[in-house]
């Protein structure tokens, strides 16, 4: 079977346990911002509009003067923002032009800005301490992406800035959230055509490359690509310090245990105060069994009281049995 169709199956695993309508999209915290994007009018909606007429859709037109007529064209699927997933996202707020060349808004428009160097996410975020860039920064430097940065790997292969969406992980958005972090590995580890753009590796079966993984569908629907892919930093919102694979978590315990390495990245939205026994029951479940999550305090602590009252019975029988 080809790459493209395990692709689509491991898209379908992703996405088949997402509520309707929510696949592929994440949810805010709050509902707040999802009406705020709903009623959200930019105060560019003019200026943008000039670069979606030809941007926004697969096909354009214009009027080529040397030939005196109007001229219909396909638009590069590269180079095709959609217009609604732009005013979903976080720029959404910005003009096309805070990023791009002020020259773009002659048509055609000038070969030369083409080479035209690209901004840094560091350009606009450096210095944030919300999310901490400058840190996500040095991770990614030591990453095994960076190595890939002379091949034109960039933080835009992962997170395009017209449509990429952040948001705060709770237990209502979860799946979605997994779901949509997973897609932006899945983008191009599973899409062999982009693959290649960056590596002369052969096409990889990523199903049989981790059949190795028990109930692997449930797995994949359940934990993101980076929790065992990257060096969890307790410190960043998202770690990005991406290891070569032979340092990925392969040991069932690292995960399903007390200590589980989840804490401290998947459910680190949750408070120390929720959990209990390593595990809060009711987010890591999910209809699913979790070693030492399905558990219950007050069986733990009767198992407690009968494993004690086991010892003064067999302490008072030893007792009398020397004093007899």
């Amino acid at each position: 079977m080809k790459f493209f169709h395990f692709r689509i199956i491991i898209l379908f695993v992703l996405i088949s346990r997402v509520p309707a309508g929510a696949a592929g999209l994440m949810r805010s915290q709050t509902d707040t911002i999802s009406k705020d994007t709903a009623a959200f009018v930019s105060p560019y909606e003019e200026d943008n509009q000039r670069c979606f007429k030809c941007h926004g859709q697969s096909k354009y037109s214009y009027t080529n003067e040397s030939l005196g007529r109007e001229v219909r064209a396909m638009m590069f699927s590269e180079r095709i923002i959609k217009k609604e997933d732009f005013y979903k996202a976080n720029h959404k707020s910005f003009s096309c032009t805070d990023c791009h060349s002020t020259e773009y808004t002659t048509f055609p428009h000038p070969g030369e800005l083409r080479m035209e160097a690209k901004l840094n996410c560091i350009d606009c975020h450096g210095g944030d301490e919300t999310y901490h860039f400058d840190a996500i920064a040095e991770e990614y430097q030591k990453s095994s992406h960076f190595k890939l940065e002379s091949e034109g790997f960039s933080c835009y292969s992962c997170h395009d800035p017209h449509t990429y969406k952040i948001s705060v992980r709770n237990s209502q958005n979860l799946r979605e959230s997994i779901a949509y972090d997973n897609a932006i590995c899945l983008d191009c580890h599973s899409d062999f055509n982009k693959y290649q753009l960056l590596s002369d590796h052969e096409e990889i079966n990523i199903l049989k490359k981790h059949d190795w993984l028990p109930n692997q569908a449930a797995h994949m629907a359940s934990v993101r690509c980076i929790e065992c892919h990257t060096q969890i930093n307790e410190n960043l919102p998202v770690a990005h310090l991406i290891k070569p694979k032979a340092e990925a978590v392969k040991r069932c315990n690292e995960c399903h245990s007390q200590n589980s390495m989840l804490m401290a990245s998947l459910y680190k939205f949750e408070s120390k105060e929720q959990r209990k026994d390593g595990f809060f029951n009711g987010i890591i479940l999910n209809q699913s069994y979790v070693i030492g999550a399905n558990r219950n305090e007050y069986l733990n602590l009767l198992s407690l009281v009968i494993f004690g009252g086991m010892l003064v019975v067999i302490a008072i029988h030893v007792f009398f049995r020397i004093n007899k």
